[in-house]
């Protein structure tokens, strides 16, 4: 039998579409954003898209964004290129380790000439002003996000869109880029209730808040350590006995009032207090009370897939909606996961990704010890196994996701932008932090990719059982 992850013969034209959809839950189906009728915009199979940038004599830092000029230009049907957008935009560095490579990220706003918001579309994408310029560059398959925020947008998930493009600053081609959707609060992102500022009380103030499990450093948050202004602090130790922190994203830490801290502080402390309890277990009293199950479920099935080496402690969301339950997700941030960290066993297709801080329990980042105390409940490792029963049979088949990859892989070869890409960089053949594989061309880059997600698949079928 042939095998799925290394069908070389594809031939079809594939145009990927991407919905917005609900996220599924056995308590709340409230709680992340429901399904809408935008479709992920297709990608001309023969030329990516292209976005230039001239920083009008100003040099772009890490905060506070730039003002610059903007153009974004595509082929149309008769492969005539069409300027789609010109205007004012604000762009800075964005991420944090990954300020150190060469290939930036950037965050963009679009703006109107008095450097006020303007919310239009890029790419086809729903309208709106924040947009995140990710440059793949310690990932030479180019596409370990494009490939997991398929997957779950594949199971119901809300994963941001995204489209490849190439990106030009100053008229210095920078190579290939990957236009997402940056995460907040939005009709078309995390849609979830618009908390003002004098809801303080009742049901107002139940919602909604994103809560994130992360550094303290990139995309806005700051630049030192944990404190109460922008965050708060886990009541319960990891499994390397250090405390994880929340970080307050929506409303934001100069936004959020004294009365919704206290809210989504005593709601977090509650969860976490049910779940050690003794009574943990019970669905009236335990942690069953204040999470979506079903969707820290899927999270988990989602990063033991990928093994990222970041899974769970670090770009971790989470979403607590107005009168709904906590809910895990979206996913961000995949770039170090499938195989390519060398610590930490990142690499490694043989270990579960929660049990980060027993293999590295020096590591400033703990994994919060909910998701051992959740698989030791029969129920939670009972739903675990079913769901990845059921997904094996479609979306994560070895068939679907092979094809998956390999519809990428071929967007990737038509726009003939990859050989520049790599000469731009120069990375093909090159250890970059924190490569476990180092491919001398981008196909042995996507080959590693497939044989890696293959073990991968192989030892949780052999191990989700025995959770």
């Amino acid at each position: 039998m042939n095998n799925p992850f290394n069908n070389k013969s594809l031939t079809c034209v594939v145009i990927l579409s991407f919905f917005l959809v609900a996220c599924g839950s056995d308590n709340d189906s409230s709680s992340q954003p429901p399904p809408t009728d935008v479709d992920q915009p297709s990608v001309n199979l023969h030329k990516l898209p292209i976005i230039e940038i001239d920083t009008l004599g100003n040099i772009i830092v890490d905060e506070p964004k730039v003002k610059t000029r903007m153009a974004v230009k595509e082929l149309n049907d008769d492969g005539i290129e069409i300027v789609t957008y010109e205007g004012f935009a604000g762009v800075e560095f964005r991420g944090a380790s990954s300020q150190s490579f060469d290939k930036k990220s950037y965050g963009v706003e679009t703006r109107n000439d008095d450097d006020s918001n303007l919310n239009t579309s890029i790419l086809g994408f729903p309208e709106e002003n924040d947009w995140v310029f990710y440059g793949p560059y310690s990932d030479k398959s180019l596409m370990r996000n494009p490939l997991m925020f398929s997957i779950a947008s594949d199971l119901n998930r809300y994963a941001s869109r995204w489209q490849y493009f190439d990106l030009y600053i100053n008229e210095q081609h920078q190579g290939i880029y990957v236009l997402l959707e940056k995460m907040k609060r939005d009709d078309f992102r995390i849609n979830i209730n618009k908390l003002k500022e004098s809801e303080n009380d009742g049901e107002d103030v139940t919602g909604g808040y994103i809560i994130k499990i992360d550094k303290t450093v990139g995309d806005g948050i700051g630049t030192g350590d944990y404190n109460d202004t922008i965050s708060f602090a886990s009541h319960h130790l990891s499994q390397s006995n250090k405390r994880h922190h929340f970080l307050y994203d929506t409303p934001d830490s100069d936004e959020i009032t004294t009365e919704q801290k206290i809210y989504i502080q005593s709601y977090l402390h509650d969860f976490e207090d049910a779940l050690q309890s003794v009574n943990f277990t019970n669905e009236e009293v335990g942690y069953r009370n204040y999470i979506d199950v079903d969707s820290f479920v899927d999270y988990f099935i989602l990063n033991e897939l990928g093994r990222n080496v970041d899974s769970y402690r670090l770009s971790t969301y989470l979403v607590k909606d107005k009168n709904a339950r906590l809910a895990m997700g979206p996913m961000w941030d995949l770039n170090l996961a499938f195989g390519n960290a060398n610590y930490c066993e990142g690499d490694n297709v043989n270990t579960w990704a929660y049990e980060f801080s027993v293999v590295c329990p020096s590591d400033a980042n703990p994994v919060p010890f909910w998701w051992q105390r959740l698989l030791s409940d029969p129920y939670f490792s009972d739903k675990v196994k079913s769901r990845w029963q059921a997904l094996r049979l479609n979306v994560l088949s070895d068939e679907h996701l092979a094809e998956k990859i390999n519809d990428i892989s071929l967007l990737l070869e038509k726009s003939k932008s990859v050989p520049e890409n790599f000469s731009v960089w120069g990375t093909l053949g090159e250890y970059v932090w924190p490569n476990a594989f180092i491919g001398e061309s981008h196909q042995q880059e996507v080959d590693y990719l497939k044989t890696w997600l293959q073990s991968r698949i192989s030892w949780l079928d052999n191990n989700i059982p025995a959770l």
